[in-house]
Order: structure tokens, then C-alpha cells, then sequence
């Protein structure tokens, strides 16, 4: 502690820092997880557009694409969290894969924010707070509702 500059804490080398080939390992086992969760979310991102061609929203209109996205991705993420955590072993690349990256990438809490600031820069300010507020609601109701639906499921199935 003698020579610190006034209110540094010293660096312990063994807490934080890595040498050269710890760090290069890391990223190598790392490699994987990162091209697992880059496929998902561009499956993801992909169904998502899709969603949007298929139910188009106009500049002027209420959100409710956008809004169902994220509902059903809230939903298949409480399903998926219980399958993998209570009734399957799953390897180690399923959750980067289909948790983080398909359904990071087709849920779109961006396109949530932008379609707010769109509604509120457009003088629909109430309908952007119903927004905001509508969309928080559905999206946690439907993670949990999925995930008791999915553990009730599991247990009316076993013997």
C-alpha cells in the first residue's frame, strides 16, 4: 500500500488480471458460445422481420405487432427456462442458442423504445405511457404465466 495514489486501492495480479495465454484460452472456449448465440439471433431477428411483413404496423398506428412479439417471446422464454432448467439436461450451447440469441433476437425491446418516442414525438403521448405500460404487463404476465402453465404440465405428466 506504501506509494498508492490517494484513493486507488492496490491491484491484486491475481484478482482480475490474466496473462497473455490465460486470456487467449478464455476467448477460445468462449468461441463457440459467441457463433451459437450470432446463428440464434439472426433466426431470431429473421422470424422477427418476418412478423413485420406479415402484420405490417403503419407510422400512425398502435404497435401491436411489436407488441405480440414480445408477449410470445416472453411467453416461449418461460417454457424454454423450465424445460432446460427442470426437465432436460441440455447442452451447454442450447441456452446461448435459442435463450440469448433466437429469442434475444425476436424479441425487440429497440423497436419497443423507438415505437414510444414514435407515438410520443407524434402527439400521442397517453397512447405511448398505455404503450409502454401495456407492453411491460403483457411481456412479465406472459413469462410467468407460461412458465407456471409449462411446471404444471411437467407435473400432471409424472407418474
Amino acid at each position: 500500500m506504501q506509494n498508492e495514489p490517494a484513493g486507488e486501492e492496490p491491484v491484486d495480479p491475481g484478482i482480475g488480471l490474466r496473462a497473455p495465454a490465460q486470456r487467449s484460452e478464455a476467448g477460445l472456449r468462449q468461441r463457440p458460445v459467441v457463433l451459437a448465440v450470432a446463428l440464434g439471433g439472426a433466426a431470431g431477428a429473421s422470424a422477427r422481420y418476418g412478423a413485420s411483413l406479415l402484420w405490417p404496423t403503419a407510422p400512425d398506428a398502435f404497435p401491436w405487432t411489436t407488441l405480440v412479439v414480445n408477449a410470445v417471446g416472453c411467453a416461449v422464454i418461460g417454457v424454454f427456462m423450465v424445460l432446460i432448467s427442470d426437465v432436460w439436461v441440455a447442452h451447454r450451447l442450447v441456452r446461448p442458442f435459442f435463450g440469448t440469441g433466437v429469442l434475444g433476437g425476436f424479441t425487440t425491446f429497440s423497436t419497443y423504445a423507438i415505437d414510444i418516442q414514435r407515438l410520443v414525438d407524434g402527439g400521442e403521448a397517453r397512447t405511448g405511457l398505455a404503450y409502454l405500460a401495456l407492453t411491460l404487463v403483457a411481456a412479465l404476465f406472459a413469462v410467468w404465466a407460461a412458465a407456471a402453465l409449462t411446471r404444471r404440465v411437467i407435473q400432471w405428466r409424472q407418474p
